[in-house]
């Protein structure tokens, strides 16, 4: 079984080189023309698996046509939420508020174009809705570089800035886009006609206007983020060499790490015991190197890969055989280690990845998102991820854990996985822990310390009440992570209940931001019950007590029925943070007490 599944790996990381997949579909599809329509992330799956129902779509091609939609909305008190060109926010950030199926959907696609360059001031002004993509190859145009951006290319600006995407960096203002936004339009709505007989407004804020600390990481409840205005830096040079060492005691060394590196990060494979630092700092753009980052989880891929490996990892949950995932882990991390993880040297060999350091434009190294760019070919090929085909399925846990507190979150990690080698080995499929620094925010809804950003990848299966493999040790993480340590929830990731707690985390910040939504949009018509209930207003709750709900991520278990008590998964104390409440399958407990 091993050479078979390696043989698979190899053929996919050879294939992926060789072809350009199909573009994923539309988020937004309607019954006929752009009414009557069914609102999805890029996913085609919300945490709580239910379907948004929209009453129509507006195009706006330019701020002024975006003004009269808001205007029309706001007059007849109807919700509206902004879907963006792929909508990868995996919470239910693009589901209009008010009663299902009357709101509107307001898509940014068209509002993309580049308004202005000033070279010399180092600043550009684009449109909210250009991709990353989009935006780095228009400042590269003119010798300019955005100095940190998250790793996938297919978000808009308006999007990631309203989730507070990032990089991984503790230098000069850290990773995060928002904090390079020099200045915002939005159009907001009204509750009366202004001079021009509009239920909306143009808001301008600009550095030094406290609105810009709410309007710069907003949920998307302001308003729609028309334009932004980014400082950027002339074009530069980044230099990466992926590390690899043995996982003992490198707990104790991530802070210093963070201390030195300006992009760099750190993914761990904790069933291996290996853990990968990238020495990844900026070098003179006179150095000689033409490099790519490519990472190959972003690359097109063959349908018949995409949905082998998808079977495979369901054929292994169905027979309780978390060993045959440590087989297929251990031949995956091989193989991507071997292959740069997708960096390209481009230095006239035939090979792609000849060896470190990668020296290359920060335009063509600081993110990626290759399977965006192919023709249709009737999905021969796709993303990973592409709802159209029989693919990835997953949850995500991100959270930022305060850098004092990383230690021992990783030592604790650590205690459970020594419990039972094979419980993590799932993780391992998806790149395993990836960890990134990020420095405090002065933005309200930003990040509260510095911290280290811990991101993990685990299978989701097709039916909710299917319990996973080991789903205990990955929510006793989960709660470990936000409870324990503090940490703060990414906000455009995560199950339900990775947001329990979060207004009381902000704090006084919190209570900043929602005094800017009362400002802007008083009657509440770019809220919906999500954003609510993250943000601890109108009595909205957060999570949702029923028959399995805590395999989801919709509750905390308090009783077995949240849980799967007809397949042996019972409600029970975690076993290194005893306040977690696990789903533990019954005979997976008894083994597990008699290791400890």
């Amino acid at each position: 079984m091993k050479t078979n599944l390696s043989h698979l790996l190899l053929t996919l990381t050879t294939l992926s080189t060789l072809v350009h997949a199909t573009p994923p579909p539309p988020t937004v599809t309607c019954n006929a023309g752009d009414v009557n329509c069914t609102v999805t992330n890029g996913y085609g799956i919300y945490p709580d698996r239910t379907t948004c129902k929209a009453a129509s779509v507006a195009r706006p091609a330019d701020e002024s046509e975006l003004l009269s939609v808001v205007s029309d909305a706001s007059q007849k008190k109807q919700h509206m939420k902004v879907v963006t060109l792929y909508s990868h926010s995996i919470p239910k950030l693009s589901c209009p508020g008010g009663p299902d199926g009357e709101g509107l959907v307001i898509s940014t696609e068209n509002l993309n174009r580049v308004m202005n360059v000033d070279p010399l001031r180092g600043r550009m002004t684009v449109g909210g809705g250009i991709t990353l993509r989009g935006l780095i190859d228009a400042a590269a145009e003119n010798g300019l570089a955005l100095p940190h951006s998250p790793y996938w290319e297919g978000m808009t600006l308006g999007g990631l800035i309203g989730t507070g995407s990032h990089g991984s960096s503790l230098s000069g203002k850290g990773p995060a886009v928002h904090e390079y936004v020099v200045g915002v339009r939005m159009v907001v709505p009204s509750t009366s006609a202004g001079g021009d007989g509009k239920y909306a407004r143009v808001v301008g804020l600009v550095e030094g206007d406290e609105d810009l600390l709410a309007a710069k990481v907003s949920l998307g409840v302001l308003g729609v983020i028309s334009q932004v205005t980014l400082q950027l830096e002339p074009m530069f040079k980044r230099s990466i060499t992926n590390r690899v060492e043995r996982d003992d005691g490198f707990e104790n060394r991530i802070a210093a790490f963070g201390s030195v590196t300006e992009f760099g990060d750190i993914t761990w494979y904790p069933s291996q015991g290996r853990v990968v630092f990238r020495d990844d700092f900026r070098v003179p753009i006179t150095t000689k190197g033409n490099g790519l980052n490519d990472f190959t989880g972003f690359r097109a891929q063959p349908r018949l890969i995409i949905e082998g490996i998808r079977i495979t990892e369901e054929l292994l949950e169905a027979t309780n055989n978390p060993s045959g995932k440590c087989v297929l882990s251990i031949g995956q991390v091989t193989i991507l280690l071997e292959s740069g993880l997708g960096l390209k040297n481009r230095d006239g060999s035939l090979l792609e990845f000849t060896g470190y350091p990668v020296i290359g434009n920060q335009s063509d190294m600081q993110t990626s998102g290759s399977c965006l760019d192919g023709k249709d070919d009737l999905l021969l090929t796709a993303c990973g991820w592409d709802r159209r085909i029989h693919g990835l399925l997953y949850h995500q846990t991100t959270v930022s854990i305060p850098l004092p507190n990383i230690t021992s979150f990783i030592s604790d990690v650590k205690k459970l996985r020594n419990i039972n080698h094979d419980s993590l080995c799932g993780v391992e499929l998806y790149y395993g822990f990836l960890m990134r620094f990020i420095k405090a925010s002065t933005a309200y809804l930003g990040k509260t310390a510095d911290s280290v950003d811990v991101d993990i990848t685990y299978y989701r299966s097709n039916d909710p009440l299917d319990p996973r493999l080991d789903e205990d040790v990955l929510e006793e993480i989960e709660q470990m992570a936000l409870f324990k340590y503090k940490g703060m929830p990414h906000l455009g990731k995560n199950r339900n209940v990775g947001f329990v707690g979060m207004r009381e985390k902000l704090g006084v910040k919190g209570d900043l931001f929602v005094k800017a939504m009362e400002k802007y949009d008083p009657e509440g018509l770019f809220s919906s019950d999500w954003s609510d209930a993250v943000l601890g207003l109108r009595g909205k709750a957060l999570t949702v007590e029923k028959k399995g709900c805590a395999l989801e991520g919709l509750c905390i278990c308090s009783r077995d029925e949240h849980c799967a008590p007809e397949k042996g998964y019972l409600c029970r104390p975690g076993m290194v943070y005893t306040e977690a409440r696990v789903c533990r399958r019954e005979d997976d407990g008894l083994l597990k007490m008699e290791v400890q």
